[in-house]
């Protein structure tokens, strides 16, 4: 344990070596003015964590570059601050890229951004996979010229031939769905830039760095004036008929639904997976999965007074968004999906989320998807439908059922999965992110007490021997240059 609290300490100790450039003291009311409504306190809270770790102190011209991870629960309003964020770097004279897992979400927050920094003369870009040639070109030629303040996309902006003139700021957003090397791709389009990523339910990796001093948190943990609890209840197929009186009832009263399940088309073979203990898959005869095309089909012929549309990822990007667009406008009464719902959908009348073959599902996702609804100020509840006999999935279930803050499910995703992999460890072309390191005799999730005693025993021989140049440290030197990828000597 403390050899593993040394190398996250000594890692921790090398970024903060690392020099940004630092933001001009800027006054953010203008862009306040326009918000519909007022921060909460725990949003100014991150704001003020986010000004006081870029902006100028003084005369300094180098500072600190910012890495702060911002955890806040589904709809509880951290866009706005990246945005704020993205003011500061704009109006400091540098640009922005701000990265997101589908082309749903990034056409949500170019259009956002577009509408609320756009009169405050913020040009922006959006840059996706389906993006036209000519245009990618011209948006390219923008962000290298320094004519575009922020750049908005998906894994796109990580692509070759993506450069910028003076990136200063990058932001992630759902994070728990970027692998390690998409995280760090990012991060490399400017070694010198300031870092915030943020998350409902952030990957055990991330968290247990959080926790343990890799990152700085800034936690929103109060909702928006108005926003209710998702209820939340797990259900079997015995309860079909009554599931279906309550989507017909959800629409009477004038709301929607969104019905998710595992797999588009029906599986090919009998031989299905199931979680048995974390996230281990062990055979078993067929779960009866849902797939969406099909249940889309059933669904029309048991509701036929009901309006009812499909939506996967197979779909071409126009259909996809033609689909969305219809549900959000209302002429859609339950829509049919995959989990490509699950980040970036924003349809306030929505108040009803069935989870169909919910234990295939992770406990991000399902928090994740729980957040679709209760967006706006309909009672809204999450019906989680299972036959799954297995004890894992059960307290898996369970976990949803009773507990709602994405924090807590992601410390218990944690005490599940383990932490992953702290330390870079190359396999060919991946990295591992569960598992992670190994301890013979204790476990990092329950042990908290020796690690925490851990963590302060090397703390304090980095503040006594920062380098491990002492003789008498020389076999722990040894030991941290074969699990750190990083330069020891520059350690001072």
């Amino acid at each position: 344990m403390f050899e593993f609290a040394l190398g996250i300490s000594m890692s921790a100790h090398e970024k903060r070596l690392l020099t940004a450039t630092p933001f001009e003291p800027t006054d953010i009311t203008p862009l306040l003015k326009l918000l519909p409504y007022e921060l909460t306190t725990a949003q100014k809270h991150a704001v003020n964590d986010i000004y006081r770790d870029t902006v100028r102190k003084g005369d300094a011209s180098r500072i600190p570059p910012m890495t702060r991870i911002l955890i806040g629960d589904v709809g509880s309003g951290k866009t706005i601050c990246a945005l704020i964020a993205i003011y500061l770097a704009a109006k400091s004279g540098h640009q922005s890229a701000l990265m997101v897992p589908t082309e749903i979400l990034a056409r949500q927050h170019y259009k956002d951004i577009c509408a609320l920094l756009g009169g405050l003369g913020i040009k922006s870009e959006l840059l996706i996979g389906s993006t036209p040639k000519k245009k990618r070109q011209q948006i390219l030629a923008d962000a290298e010229s320094g004519l575009c303040d922020v750049v908005v996309g998906t894994h796109a902006v990580i692509s070759e031939g993506v450069n910028f003139s003076d990136l200063a700021l990058v932001i992630t957003d759902e994070q728990h769905r970027f692998g390690v090397m998409q995280r760090a791709a990012l991060k490399d389009k400017s070694t010198s830039a300031h870092l915030l990523v943020m998350s409902a339910t952030p990957i055990p990796r991330t968290l247990a760095l959080a926790m343990y001093g890799d990152l700085d948190i800034s936690e929103i943990n109060e909702m928006p004036k108005g926003r209710q609890r998702v209820d939340t209840f797990v259900v079997n197929e015995s309860y079909r008929g009554r599931l279906n009186g309550f989507i017909k009832k959800t629409v009477s009263d004038g709301g929607q639904c969104y019905i998710v399940c595992p797999s588009i088309d029906e599986p090919k073979t009998e031989n299905i997976m199931e979680p048995t203990s974390g996230y281990k898959l062990t055979p078993v005869s067929s779960l009866n999965l849902k797939s969406a095309l099909k249940y889309t089909e059933t669904l029309r012929a048991e509701l036929p007074d009901l309006r009812i549309s499909c939506l996967h990822g197979k779909m071409k990007t126009k259909e996809k968004n033609d689909i969305m667009e219809s549900f959000v406008r209302g002429d859609t009464d339950i829509l049919v999906s995959t989990t490509v719902i699950e980040v970036g959908v924003n349809v306030p009348n929505a108040s009803l989320m069935v989870i169909e073959n919910a234990e295939r599902f992770g406990l991000s996702q399902l928090h994740q998807l729980r957040g679709r609804v209760g967006r706006g100020n309909r009672k809204s509840y999450c019906i989680l439908v299972s036959d799954s006999k297995g004890d894992a999935a059960r307290e898996r279930l369970d976990v949803m059922r009773t507990v709602y803050d994405g924090a807590k499910i992601a410390e218990r995703d944690l005490m599940l999965r383990g932490p992953g992999d702290f330390f870079p460890q190359n396999s060919g072309d991946t990295i591992r992110q569960s598992g992670g390191f190994e301890f013979n005799a204790a476990r990092m999730c329950n042990d908290t007490d020796l690690m925490n005693r851990a963590f302060s025993c090397a703390k304090a021989l980095m503040k006594k021997d920062p380098g491990l140049r002492e003789p008498e440290h020389a076999p722990l030197r040894e030991k941290m240059k074969k699990i750190l990828d990083i330069d020891l000597s520059t350690i001072s």
